[in-house]
């Protein structure tokens, strides 16, 4: 059966004042009238039942996010004790899935992306479920056509075309963000996609890579496994997940495994990685602006506006910029600068101001 795993543990940084740690990216309305995290459930929808998705996240945000998605059994969310980067959370799914179900197929995806077109999605999770079932070995991963030099994405390198499969490719090397300059030759040379981050493999065979690749991982796994149900689950569960050194599953599995497949997204995909994604997804006006909540603008361009239609922001002379105000915090900077937005959150840190974060 195919199985949906959310990997929903992230703290959204870079959305700061409106993400915070108690109710991060995932948890917000960003590209639409749901939450991230309700969008990509919903995109599950006739390809997975709700009772077999099951989302990964933080422990402190598991009752938020039972409380925006009451239809899924509470079993189906999981909360992490600590963080540990995806291949544990991987890790620790597949085990959860393989004590109920030895052939489980599990479809691996961040809570925070903006994918459209629901049904060319569905199209090709079907076309790597039927890649995997040919051949249970095979770990199936999506690449995104680059549309610009990005130097804040990984890149695959496709192979060879895989057959007479459309689009679906040997995977020949995978890479790490690269420099601009680096990210405009993989642009012009034609053969590297963005990884998206969404996998598809049998439970089995990613937990035999683990096993092989990350075997003391792997030990600490097997005995949160071999908890499941019994009444010191929760003890069993922080004390070994705890003592796994994190890693991404593309660096401890994936950049190493063998019958490695890429397929070429016929879906339309977002990272969402930054503010500057709202205008892409939401489009601008007629002075380049995505507003968003009550405004008056007076000589404004090129900016970004984030507020509610309680608070009314006026701004005067402003040329791409970023503006979002919360009840608590606003946040104004120059469109050039919005990376410095991971400084403003260390000195938050630094401050022990915890009441913003």
């Amino acid at each position: 059966m195919i199985h949906a795993v959310i990997m929903a543990g992230g703290s959204g940084t870079r959305f700061w004042p409106a993400s915070r740690a108690a109710h991060p990216k995932q948890l917000l309305n960003l590209a639409g009238d749901k939450s991230m995290i309700q969008a990509t459930l919903d995109r599950l929808s006739g390809l997975v039942p709700t009772g077999r998705s099951l989302i990964v996240t933080n422990e402190r945000l598991v009752d938020t996010m039972r409380a925006q998605m009451p239809s899924l059994p509470a079993k189906s969310i999981v909360g992490e004790p600590c963080k540990r980067d995806t291949a544990p959370c991987v890790g620790l799914a597949a085990a959860m899935l393989l004590r109920e179900d030895a052939d489980a197929i599990m479809v691996v995806m961040p809570a925070d992306h903006v994918i459209q077109a629901t049904d060319r999605f569905q199209d090709a999770i079907r076309h790597a479920v039927r890649l995997v079932e040919k051949k249970p070995e095979r770990k199936i991963t999506f690449g995104i056509r680059p549309t610009y030099p990005a130097a804040s994405f990984g890149y695959i390198e496709r192979g060879d075309p895989l057959g007479d499969h459309k689009d679906t490719y040997t995977v020949r090397k995978f890479h790490e963000k690269p420099s601009v300059e680096r990210a405009e030759q993989y642009l012009a040379a034609g053969r590297f996609l963005w990884n998206s981050g969404i996998f598809v493999w049998r439970a089995s065979t990613i937990f035999a890579e683990l096993k092989h690749h990350e075997p003391e991982m792997h030990g600490h796994l097997v005995s949160i496994g071999e908890a499941v149900g019994s009444s010191d689950f929760e003890e069993v569960f922080a004390r070994e997940f705890a003592a796994i050194e994190g890693r991404s599953i593309d660096y401890a599995v994936m950049e190493k495994a063998q019958d490695v497949v890429v397929v070429e997204a016929p879906f339309d995909w977002d990272d969402l990685g930054s503010w500057q994604a709202i205008a892409r997804l939401r489009g601008t006006d007629d002075e380049g602006n995505t507003i968003e909540g009550k405004h008056i603008g007076i000589d404004t361009t090129g900016t970004i506006i984030r507020g509610d239609n309680d608070h009314l922001i006026v701004t005067v002379g402003l040329e791409d910029c970023i503006v979002v105000h919360t009840p608590d915090a606003t946040f104004i900077a120059n469109k050039g600068r919005e990376e410095s937005i991971r400084e403003v959150v260390k000195i938050l840190e630094e401050k022990g101001w915890q009441e913003h974060l």
